[in-house]
């Protein structure tokens, strides 16, 4: 094999969007460059073939022996996920380093090319978070952001603060994958699959809320009014309608939220107006879920980019989601595929009118058919993933820095 890919990130079994997103992006990448190896330098608990578990934030000097390994590896470029969580380490007082040690990585590894894809940049960023990524952007070759909205408001930030406009910014979306998409007819099938059709009067007509259960998830915004939307559902088209609450806590500082909104799921069940299903939602299981709905509501309170989202995106499932909420909202206007909601009236409207109008329902999966296979597709993706490595190795060939034209 030639000289490697390296990417450096959170990796499964780890409980962490990062970790996923990673699985799925290597996989891809990996097929983009079959003369290839794509090796993961993942923290302690990264598992598989061509992981390197090196990344231990109980050392304060953890970025050294990650950076002597890439060295030894001599790769064709760096490509690192990063998210602050993931490299902060914490001194014997509980003080955090802002990430510090990340941005030694960057300056021990500078030799070689550098990607490196943020996945929280906010539209309204705060101080500190500015100062990093001014820092990263100028340590890094290219920096991949996910929505063109976080480069024009970065624009907006640093000129405010009287500094230059990073011009090294690509815009690569969240990839979703296109191989997920079941069709109508699967549907059965994989409801019994999942054990659904024993669950007594669950009706064949369900409104999902998938995923990890988080308190920015507010899974009791749609809890809160489902029993008089089903009614009203039921009153305009007689069709029984069912909530499908699915999914898992995945941080233990989350439970109270997480108890109370599987205690009103449960509630609504004793109605026969909902069910719980407890999963861990990766791999297989979590388009299956999906599959089965037919739409997903998304509310969040905070959400910069969303696994979730990507994954109704893959199967080209109508929604509805929060706005104006960074990604969710970008993501939204530009695919089309799914209706915005601002508050309670708004999103009892927007739930009622999917499940009463079948033909929305099939526009809006078209029109996330064709966002997924022309702008969001992992094929598309590892394609502009390819551009960067090509733009990041030039830049260490000439000498010559990244500059790449202003969205605005």
């Amino acid at each position: 094999m030639s000289d490697p890919i390296v990417m450096v990130s959170s990796y499964p079994p780890r409980l962490c969007g990062i970790a996923t997103f990673c699985e799925e992006a290597r996989e891809f990448i990996a097929a983009r460059f079959p003369h290839r190896d794509v090796l993961v330098i993942s923290h302690t608990d990264g598992r598989g073939d061509g992981v390197l578990p090196l990344i231990d934030l109980a050392d304060r000097r953890w970025w050294k022996a990650v950076a002597a390994r890439i060295h030894e590896l001599r790769p064709y470029a760096v490509h690192i996920q990063h998210e602050y969580g993931l490299y902060e380490y914490l001194d014997e007082r509980g003080q955090g380093d802002r990430n510090e040690g990340f941005l030694d990585l960057l300056d021990a590894i500078s030799e070689h090319p550098i990607v490196v894809e943020p996945h929280t940049v906010h539209g309204r960023i705060r101080d500190d978070e500015a100062d990093f990524i001014y820092k990263l952007t100028r340590a890094a070759d290219v920096v991949l952001f996910k929505c063109h909205y976080q480069q024009w408001r970065l624009d907006w930030t640093f000129t405010s603060h009287g500094w230059p406009t990073p011009r090294n910014i690509m815009i690569v979306p969240h990839g979703a994958r296109p191989d997920r998409r079941y069709g109508v007819h699967e549907v059965p099938s994989l409801r019994r699959e999942l054990g659904l059709d024993d669950v007594p009067g669950l009706s064949t007509h369900l409104v999902g809320l998938i995923g990890w259960i988080q308190s920015n998830k507010r899974w009791d915004i749609l809890t809160g009014m489902w029993e008089d939307v089903a009614r009203e559902i039921r009153e305009t088209t007689g069709q029984e309608w069912d909530l499908l609450a699915a999914g898992a806590m995945r941080d233990p500082h989350h439970r109270a939220d997480y108890e109370r909104y599987r205690g009103e799921v449960e509630l609504l069940a004793r109605k026969g107006l909902a069910h719980y299903y407890e999963f861990i939602p990766r791999g297989e299981m979590y388009y299956k879920m999906m599959a089965i709905c037919d739409f997903i509501v998304l509310p969040s309170t905070d959400e910069t980019q969303s696994g979730t989202l990507a994954r109704i995106i893959a199967l080209n499932k109508p929604y509805i989601t929060t706005a104006p909420m960074e990604g969710l909202t970008a993501q939204t206007l530009e695919s089309g595929g799914g209706l915005l909601f601002t508050n309670r009236r708004m999103l009892r409207e927007g739930v009622i009118r999917l499940a009463c109008d079948e033909q929305l329902r099939l526009e809006l999966g078209d029109r996330l058919r064709r966002y997924l296979d022309e702008v969001v597709s992992w094929t598309v993706v590892a394609g502009q993933y390819e551009q960067a490595y090509d733009l990041a190795r030039n830049a260490k060939r000439t000498g010559q820095p990244v500059i790449l034209p202003p969205e605005f």
